[in-house]
């Protein structure tokens, strides 16, 4: 019995240790469609710390609030995967609706909120039960969502529709839709979620929404030099912090735009892989991380010179990239 006990209390203790050690690890984690898998990168040495089989087409990615989980889309699966960060491996998946895309969790991690670009909806998921709470019936081909900073709404793009759809959390209905530009993609929103940026792939340029009042305010548009029109197809988008700058994938353009929020001016275009795509700020936002999803790498930059420190080499097709530091 005591030899049991002792050794019970040994395994509480490790698995104890390996949930601490699952807190900011420094690992990149990159999202490939075409891999089936998010392949982990140590973010000091950028060596491949692991490549984890998901389910087929992994896409968006979040760490849940307490940074032991990693959510991941697998679009043709229907279904998110559950990653243990600790563990580096899938420990369960939540089943959602046909085609998901993008997601956003409530603050707390007990709410998914999920696109599903083919039957035109955001599904409501209950973390715990795995089960649909409720679903929204928003515009077609639906793809980016967002929760407000203080949770009480959802915003969600219809790339049809070129709309974006605004949820009230409380009642899961829908309390506005705003027009905005051609093929509305993703989200950022200032600190205070008093506007909200959604990237218009087909537009070149971000619409601004007064969160307030449920209109569009103003627009940031792109004209990176030597590039027409048509291939400069803003898609990923973050914010620092403090709401300062802005930083904007720009797809075939292969650049990422870097804007002034309170002026709305673009101060510069870093040049980056093929098809930029999705981006990410690390901690202290003095890197940003850009993945490629025609070349298959990832570019890190230096944000206070705004030069690319190097490109590494991803799975096929990446997606998303998410920092655990």
């Amino acid at each position: 019995m005591i030899r049991i006990r002792t050794t019970m209390a040994a395994l509480a203790l490790a698995f104890a240790a390996g949930a601490a050690g699952a807190k900011d690890t420094g690992y990149v984690f990159v999202s490939s469609e075409n891999d089936n898998a998010v392949t982990v990168l140590d973010g000091k040495t950028w060596k491949v710390v692991k490549t984890i089989a998901t389910g087929k087409r992994p896409r968006d990615m979040h760490l849940s609030p307490d940074r032991q989980s990693l959510y991941v889309i697998s679009s043709k699966n229907n279904r998110v995967d559950v990653i243990d960060v600790a563990q580096l491996k899938v420990v369960r998946s939540i089943p959602v609706a046909e085609d998901p895309e993008m997601f956003d969790l409530s603050a707390d991690g007990k709410r998914l909120y999920v696109s599903h670009e083919e039957g035109a909806q955001l599904a409501v998921i209950d973390v715990a039960s795995r089960k649909p709470v409720a679903k929204v019936e928003v515009g077609e081909e639906p793809e980016g969502v967002r929760v407000s900073p203080d949770g009480k709404r959802v915003y969600v793009t219809s790339e049809v529709a070129n709309m974006v759809h605004v949820v009230d959390t409380a009642t899961n209905k829908i309390v506005a839709n705003v027009m905005v530009g051609n093929r509305p993609r993703r989200f950022a929103m200032t600190p205070d979620g008093s506007e909200v940026w959604v990237t218009n792939e087909m537009g070149a340029r971000v619409s601004i929404i007064d969160a307030t009042h449920d209109t569009v305010k103003g627009n940031v548009d792109f004209k990176p030099k030597g590039f027409r029109q048509d291939d400069v197809t803003p898609v990923g988008i973050t914010m620092t912090r403090g709401g300062k700058t802005a930083y904007v994938t720009l797809g075939r353009a292969n650049h990422v735009a870097v804007v002034d929020v309170a002026t709305r001016a673009v101060q510069d275009y870093i040049l980056v892989g093929k098809r930029a795509w999705g981006v990410a700020l690390n901690r202290d936002e003095s890197q940003l991380y850009v993945v490629n999803g025609l070349s298959d790498d990832l570019s890190v930059i230096d944000t206070a010179s705004r030069k690319v420190l190097r490109s590494v080499p991803v799975g096929r097709v990446p997606h998303s990239v998410v920092i655990d530091d």
